[in-house]
């Protein structure tokens, strides 16, 4: 029996993904989607076109979870969050129409040689915009990590698959999300009514950490089947040390993203507040550089 997380529809170039929509290549997929860079005929334009893999064309909640998708792209419209185009809830291949963007994950970024602080301090900034905008629209988006931004110009937050209000995310059993960048208030079933703005704000702390530091905020998550404290490191464990020699508003910045209570940690809105002045006081061209192996070092800040 076909696994339907590693079922695909095997397009080659030119082959029609719906009326109007010709695959160009495989962009990568889930367990539920595959994504295509695809042309469509109506808006004249390269598209990415995140398809339902075959296998679970029928399956309820991966069509609900498109649904939702398609809701949260539709209320969600922001400069620096990705853009939908068009939804196809049903047919033969249940479909979105996405902006397709050029430019790498900042989980790429991670892995590269060097990388300039003020990118970092940049990226910070531009997030906190993003996600202020979405919690004052009373939604959360639960899974900002560095694979779900793309350092375009602007970065751009992607992946809004499970995107919630806040009223919904609170509402909805069960731990939503990756689990080495959720909040503690994300990962434990009895505190899904604390979800809200701050769990996103936690997201942003622990992604912006791992860019800085060169690894993750905290351990690696623990089996399925082990104990809370082991499956979600976060709710007990502290970050891991940043650098020596990180510019010390960022070190504060992220810290104070990463209180573990979501009444603890600054709102977006603040963050941005706080960053704006440092962003814009960085001298051009570089400041510094990060660089890989554990040893990042930082030039200071003027």
């Amino acid at each position: 029996m076909t696994d339907p997380a590693r079922s695909s529809w095997g397009f080659s170039e030119g082959d029609e993904i719906a009326p109007g929509r010709h695959a160009v290549r495989l962009l990568g997929g889930g367990r539920r989607y595959e994504a295509h860079l695809a042309w469509d005929d109506d808006l004249h334009h390269l598209v990415t076109v995140k398809v339902v893999r075959p296998g679970r064309v029928g399956h309820r909640g991966t069509l609900e979870g498109l649904a939702g998708e398609a809701r949260a792209l539709d209320a969600l419209r922001h400069p620096s969050l990705v853009r939908g185009f068009d939804a196809v809830l049903d047919g033969p291949r249940p479909h979105l129409v996405l902006e397709f963007l050029e430019g790498p994950r900042v989980s790429t970024y991670i892995r590269r040689e060097v990388v300039a602080v003020e990118q970092v301090l940049s990226l910070a900034l531009q997030l906190a915009a993003v996600l202020h905008y979405v919690g004052g629209r009373g939604w959360v988006h639960l899974d900002v990590k560095p694979r779900n931004v793309i350092m375009a110009g602007p970065p751009r937050l992607i992946d809004l698959s499970v995107a919630r209000t806040i009223e919904q995310a609170r509402r909805d059993p069960g731990p939503v999300g990756t689990a080495g960048y959720m909040a503690p208030e994300q990962c434990d079933p009895d505190r899904a009514d604390e979800i809200g703005p701050a769990a996103d704000v936690w997201g942003l702390g622990a992604t912006v950490h791992e860019l800085a530091g060169g690894r993750r905020a905290f351990p690696e998550p623990g089996r399925g089947d082990a104990p809370l404290r082991e499956r979600y490191p976060q709710l007990a464990a502290d970050p891991v040390p940043l650098p020596r020699g990180t510019p010390a508003p960022l070190a504060a910045a992220i810290r104070a993203c990463l209180e573990r209570r979501p009444g603890d940690r600054p709102t977006a809105a603040e963050l941005a507040a706080a960053l704006e002045p440092i962003v814009d006081a960085l001298p051009r061209p570089r400041l510094g550089m990060l660089r890989p192996g554990g040893r990042r070092r930082f030039q200071r800040l003027a």
